[in-house]
């Protein structure tokens, strides 16, 4: 596995493996924003763990996609059953990572080397979501198993189209990724300006992880049924 994959796409709330083609332009640095009226939105009781996730992170970072016609109520969907549009992916034959739903609006994701990555909705914002993950994650084989916490807020902003249903959206994510961790954090010196640009990739993996599914299915609307429909055990 790539440092890329394990340690930050994969850290980044499990959901890597979509492929990374959108164009996107990025920003990335190790200096939290401070967003109080985030926090504001946050439930009670998971409030104070989002923020001290996002006041002192060990890194940050933010992805901007270039505007998409897509159905905004189809996108705000797959924002909430990230598993079906796991299950999308690879119907189309494109290699993702598995997400197990496990009830209650949270999500898991593993790996074969022990890693494990937990996540829930702790905001609904009007053109969002803030997400909240917390685990443990193996970067390689001859690493120690690292504990993680994240906060992501993702923000689709758009404009409606004159077809029905239909606008352009424009997502947005900001990424806190903390771990107390003298390995993890001894491995970001090593990258030095590395560490940046992987955050950067990572986070527009995750955008594009929902927004290609979302650009296929507008401009097949009639595959939607099939393609984002739960597993046949």
């Amino acid at each position: 596995m790539t440092v890329t994959r394990s340690f930050l796409v994969l850290a980044l709330l499990g959901l890597a493996g979509a492929p990374a083609s959108a164009q996107l332009r990025r920003q990335s640095n190790y200096v939290a924003v401070r967003t109080p009226s985030i926090l504001d939105s946050v439930a009670v009781v998971h409030r104070d763990a989002v923020a001290k996730v996002m006041k002192s992170p060990t890194i940050t970072t933010k992805a901007t996609e270039d505007p998409f016609a897509a159905s905004s109520a189809v996108y705000s969907w797959m924002l909430d059953n990230p598993d079906r549009v796991c299950f999308a992916w690879q119907r189309l034959d494109v290699p993702c990572v598995e997400i197990a739903a496990l009830g209650n609006r949270r999500f898991a994701w593993t790996d074969e080397q022990g890693s494990k990555l937990t996540w829930e909705p702790v905001a609904k914002l009007a053109d969002g979501v803030v997400w909240y993950a917390t685990g443990q994650v193996k970067a390689a084989a001859l690493l120690p198993m690292v504990p993680v916490k994240a906060v992501a807020v993702l923000r689709y902003p758009g404009v409606k189209t004159t077809k029905a249903g239909i606008s352009n959206l424009k997502p947005e994510i900001e990424i806190y990724f903390q771990t107390d961790s003298r390995a993890a954090s001894a491995l970001l010196r090593m990258m030095g300006p590395a560490g940046p640009r992987l955050a950067e990739y990572a986070a527009g993996q995750l955008l594009y992880f929902f927004s290609g599914i979302a650009v296929y299915l507008e401009k097949q609307p009639e595959k939607a049924t099939v393609l984002l429909a739960e597993k046949r055990k």
